[in-house]
């Protein structure tokens, strides 16, 4: 008998997570609280009580090529960036291509998880659901998947800012807002700089009065479009950028990094400058921010000390008048309210998990969370690769897996917060899917080149090993195709440019290749014949031109 997975949530790591079952043979059942699929990403007039609630213009600030899964492309003519409108439209051509939808169970809300009586046995976990009639059901699974996210419950500290129970204007936390129409002419201040407080910030500055963004740290400022052009993160995350960062002290790293960005703009001139290094913190992707406080429409303020009628005053002793509504951009917390209160307990938004996803402690190692994870990259592709772990776990062909209870890391707000590149290889080691370098070279140069020196894509992750997809390579190879396509809208006879850039991609990627070189000739002498230049250079050249 196939094992049956219950998996919790419909969104971006549900959908996946019954993918990955179905791959593996085994039977998900998934139940989705709401109406439809797309958990964060669908947009809805009213939010839902307990789940994050997006605006009606929010965009994604990864491209569409580093957020797509695996062996799925998104459409060429779909812009790098898209409006949640796409991501929707995204999510449906996946799930009506592998079929999922038929095995999520809609408006069906899970009161309770527990392990079973026989759980040190069997691993088997007693579910109990509820549909919006009230009527309850009870199931057993073999296997549980936690597919919540963590943009769960509304963080709105109002305990932080004495007065804020007597202020004679509106507040509200930022997954209330919706559109800056009906606060035209008004004046706004905005708590927080992430990604959600910019985003708000810089929409209500064309209508309102006067924005004020209020911020205790700071905050690094990228913007989505990178060099020449290219999004920006085509240009991070990328393996030879991983492999001078590993090699290069961490503060030159980031003086390196913030020099770059304060090209753009000076962060201490735009009263931006963190206290915190560059790759210490999560940093907020924003286009428009610099120009917005250029035209002084936004000013950028310090933390509120208090509230005084319609009045506040911030740490810096300035005092703004007359302000009509304050926007807490402050964040989400998580939890597990289904799991007994002792197996995966959250204080202070904190939790153990193994590898981010396995709760220790547990005799069989049938639970895991999918995409409790703040990435410095796109979470679709880290929730896949999490659930194709995952589902060899339970079915007993990846053993690394197996005991989760003798490490684990914390997990918080911050501490969720991983590297792309590193923490996708981590979890590819684990289910043997992890690009080889060294064997690309060896068999596949033109792939091996791109993988090194272009944007580490999710099809990298299906070159090899379970999951192996006959399109990997295809795609790999089309990435910038794909990228170019959704630009060139307009037929043009004037020849492009030549790109500047490639001489320094093509330095950096000799420099790269004769560490390889030095390294495995100096390991494995026997390599020596197989890496002579001469019989793979040929093979190099046809795709120098995609990498720019």
């Amino acid at each position: 008998m196939s094992r049956r997975v219950c998996v919790i949530g419909g969104g971006s790591s549900g959908l996946t997570s019954i993918k990955s079952c179905l791959d593996e043979g085994l039977e998900p059942t998934c139940f989705e609280s709401s109406d439809d699929i797309g958990g964060l990403w669908r947009f809805k007039e009213n939010p839902e009580a307990d789940r994050a609630s997006i605006y009606h213009s929010v965009i994604i600030n990864t491209s569409k090529e580093m957020m797509c899964f695996s062996d799925f492309p998104i459409p060429a003519h779909f812009p790098n960036y898209m409006h949640n409108s796409l991501i929707m439209d995204y999510f449906r051509m996946y799930a009506e291509h592998f079929q999922l939808t038929k095995h999520i169970r809609f408006q069906i809300r899970v009161l309770q998880v527990k392990p079973r009586p026989d759980f040190s046995r069997s691993g088997q976990w007693d579910v109990e659901t509820e549909n919006k009639k009230g009527e309850k059901e009870k199931h057993i699974f073999d296997a549980v998947m936690i597919c919540i996210g963590h943009h769960c419950h509304p963080n709105l500290p109002l305990h932080d800012f004495p007065g804020i129970d007597k202020f004679k204007g509106q507040y509200f936390h930022s997954r209330d807002y919706k559109t800056a129409e009906e606060w035209r002419g008004k004046r706004v201040v905005v708590i927080g700089i992430g990604n959600s407080g910019g985003d708000i910030a810089v929409e209500l500055s064309r209508v309102t009065k006067q924005v004020f963004l209020s911020t205790r740290r700071g905050a690094w400022i990228l913007n989505r479009v990178g060099q020449q052009g290219v999004p920006m993160d085509f240009q991070l995350n990328r393996r030879v950028v991983k492999m001078a960062q590993s090699v290069l002290p961490f503060g030159l790293v980031c003086r390196l990094g913030e020099n770059k960005i304060n090209q753009r703009f000076n962060h201490s001139l735009y009263s931006l400058q963190p206290k915190h290094r560059l790759f210490s913190q999560h940093p907020t992707v924003n286009d428009e921010l610099p120009n917005r406080i250029l035209s002084g429409t936004v000013q950028v303020k310090p933390n509120i000390r208090r509230l005084q009628g319609s009045s506040i005053e911030f740490d810096d002793g300035t005092v703004e008048d007359n302000i009509d509504l304050v926007v807490f951009a402050t964040g989400y917390n998580f939890s597990f309210p289904f799991l007994p209160s002792n197996m995966l307990p959250v204080s202070g938004n904190k939790a153990n998990l193994y590898k981010y996803m396995f709760p220790p402690g547990l005799e069989r190692p049938t639970l895991v969370v999918i995409g409790l994870v703040q990435p410095l990259g796109a979470i679709m592709p880290i929730s896949e690769m999490q659930a194709r772990w995952a589902t060899r776990v339970f079915k007993g062909t990846s053993l690394q897996g197996t005991n989760p209870r003798h490490q684990y890391v914390t997990s918080q707000r911050h501490t969720i917060q991983v590297d792309y590149i590193d923490y996708m290889d981590q979890i590819a080691y684990q289910v043997g899917a992890r690009p080889s370098l060294l064997r690309l070279l060896l068999r596949d140069p033109g792939v091996w080149l791109c993988v090194l020196l272009g944007p580490c894509t999710p099809y990298q992750y299906r070159l090899r090993g379970p999951g192996q997809w006959d399109g990997a390579r295809q795609a790999i190879l089309t990435t910038w195709d794909r990228m170019a396509g959704a630009l060139k809208t307009r037929p043009s006879d004037i020849p492009e440019p030549k790109q500047r850039s490639l001489p320094l991609t093509l330095t950096v990627g000799a420099a790269a290749l004769a560490l390889g070189y030095y390294w495995n000739i100096h390991n494995h002498p026997s390599l020596l014949i197989a890496l002579d230049p001469t019989t793979w250079q040929d093979k190099i050249k046809p795709y120098l031109p995609v990498l720019w």
